[in-house]
């Protein structure tokens, strides 16, 4: 490992036109290296970068004259580029993110990834991210490392080792913060629907958003509960400290939270520094169904841009425009359905647009990225519905008895037009 200036670092020197970048996505961004990408764009000639799921505001649409960019999707920051029209997305399962770096069908020429300083050993942790980051390093021609003096040393599968590193910046610089969100008087209501599926010792796989918050808030008082995610917040933090998550029934990693992604602020990061009990994992490990279904009671809980009557659910798009992503929900959704007495729950509000709109729909108006036969239970604010078992038929009354009453009888009068008397 080479130590270069990062007031001076020359990408040119390193990066090659027609190369394919990528770095760790979400909260493990190395800023400084990222920000010199763009404004040494000129120099450095058309190159290609993958993202993941992003919060920063590095990249801008007008940064498309030598950069191309493609990607899971519209997650987070990046949502402004897919609207703009400047991210190319690539449907993929985050399961297998990481194969598919290691064999070459997503490429990756350069990595720019963010650790923290090195433990006792010289061993140095991608502190906020675990993820894709190991496929990207050993499949690299250049591995350039932003050594953030702020970023926690997390315990992970394989700390990085200054041999896998070709060159590297020093940098104390505030690290990416996600608060937690908001909690309306609908995450509530949708939240309350979704709490008596969620057993004492559970497993728990949970997003972030204003549902999953008011979920996790609801839950202080279970016991025995336990985290295999692929991402966790500080909801996380308080309901390890109110007892609730313990991970001593987990079949694997007993007494440890497994995730594969830091969404929080300083609280969090600092909850997890040499924390024994939370550990950084790889998606072939924190998505992979045969490891996943070990867990019993595996209980997981994603969101949806629309569902149709049937139970198909788009997560994606609506028309072109590009919302989402396919991200860990099959995956997680597949385990559940394997794992004994685990349940998978699709929450989302009942209607967009102040109520204008249903997003219970008697037909998808963007991709299906979760197929009806695999879908266990959808939450709206009006109930749930339990469709596992369930002829096309029944779930059109299922399904409508949770769409805005508004809305209900239209539902139903569409839906029965593709199942025959």
């Amino acid at each position: 490992m080479k130590f270069l200036d990062a007031a001076s670092i020359r990408l040119a020197d390193h990066i090659h036109p027609g190369d394919t970048i990528m770095w760790g996505q979400v909260c493990g961004e190395p800023q400084t290296l990222t920000e010199a990408l763009v404004a040494q764009r000129a120099e450095i000639g058309k190159v290609s970068v993958f993202l993941g799921a992003g919060f920063s505001r590095t990249l801008l649409p007008e940064h498309t004259d030598f950069i191309s960019l493609r990607g899971i999707g519209a997650v987070g920051t990046h949502r402004r580029l897919t609207k703009a029209g400047v991210l190319d997305v690539v449907p993929i399962h985050i399961s297998q993110m990481d194969r598919a770096i290691r064999r070459g069908v997503l490429k990756c020429d350069v990595a720019l990834i963010q650790v923290s300083p090195p433990n006792e050993r010289g061993e140095y942790s991608p502190g906020l991210i675990g993820d894709y980051v190991h496929a990207m390093v050993e499949s690299a021609r250049v591995v350039i490392a932003e050594i953030n003096a702020q970023v926690p040393w997390v315990n992970c599968d394989t700390p990085l080792t200054s041999e896998a590193i070709d060159f590297a910046i020093r940098t104390d610089r505030p690290l990416i913060e996600v608060p937690s969100a908001e909690i309306t008087e609908l995450d509530e209501a949708i939240a309350g629907f979704v709490e008596p599926f969620i057993p004492d010792r559970a497993t728990l796989q949970v997003g972030i958003g204003g549902v999953p918050e008011a979920i996790m808030k609801l839950l202080t008082g279970r016991k025995g509960l336990g985290i295999h995610s692929g991402m966790i917040g500080e909801s996380v933090v308080d309901l390890i400290e109110s007892g609730a998550v313990t991970n001593e029934y987990k079949e694997i990693d007993r007494g440890v939270t497994i995730t594969g992604a830091l969404l929080g602020t300083g609280r969090l990061y600092r909850f997890c520094e040499r924390n024994p009990a939370i550990r950084l994992a790889p998606t072939s490990y924190t998505h992979d169904v045969s490891v996943l279904s070990q867990l019993s009671r595996f209980i997981s809980m994603n969101s949806a841009l629309e569902v149709d009557i049937t139970g198909q659910v788009n997560a994606e798009a609506i028309g072109a425009n590009y919302l989402g992503a396919v991200g860990g929900q099959v995956d997680y959704v597949r385990a559940a359905n394997l794992s004994t007495g685990g349940r998978s729950i699709i929450a989302l509000r009942a209607t967009a647009q102040g109520g204008e709109i249903s997003r219970i729909v008697s037909s998808l108006s963007g991709p299906v990225t979760t197929a009806r036969a695999d879908v266990d239970i959808v939450v709206t604010e009006f109930g749930a519905a339990e469709l596992r078992g369930l002829s096309l038929r029944e779930r059109i009354g299922a399904m409508a008895s949770i769409a805005a009453p508004q809305f209900r009888q239209e539902l139903e009068r569409e839906a029965h037009r593709f199942i025959k008397s």
